[in-house]
């Protein structure tokens, strides 16, 4: 079993305040605040984060499920996009785009369609992930 960490430290309210995150691993280290996730400003955010984490899941995913398959991709490329915003006088997560374009020799349309919805099923952040509606948009280079 596997077990990833990462540390955030916030200082100061919620609208004027600051935080810094930094992955376990050291990859990336940044800040966040109140404008850039409720707002369009400067930093990074959970939900941003949280994207990053779903596209590469499921890149990986989508790329063992091909080459499972018999048709291992030469290149994947997606893009996680969540949906973020004011429910019920809180926020929410209210879903999640996911939209891959990979270049597959030797696979149909139909078939990629088919493979990509089960990596979508599959990958271990669309499961964690479960409680909110993903969408998949998967195109055959």
């Amino acid at each position: 079993m596997a077990y990833r960490s990462s540390d955030a430290v916030w200082h100061g309210d919620l609208k004027h305040g600051k935080g810094e995150i930094k992955l376990g691993s050291g990859a990336f280290e940044g800040t966040y605040s109140f404008p850039s996730r409720f707002e369009n400003g400067e930093g990074t955010n959970p939900e941003e984060l949280i994207a990053a984490a779903h596209a590469g899941c499921f890149s990986m995913a989508l790329a063992a499920a091909l080459s499972q398959a018999g048709h291992p991709p030469t290149q994947i490329h997606s893009r996680a996009t969540v949906n973020f915003g004011p429910v019920g006088g809180g926020f929410a997560i209210t879903g999640i785009d996911l939209v891959t374009e990979a270049a597959v020799p030797g696979i149909d349309a139909a078939k990629f369609e088919t493979v990509a919805q089960q990596a979508k099923e599959n990958c271990p952040v669309s499961k964690a992930l479960k409680t909110v509606a993903i969408t998949l948009s998967a195109k055959l280079l």
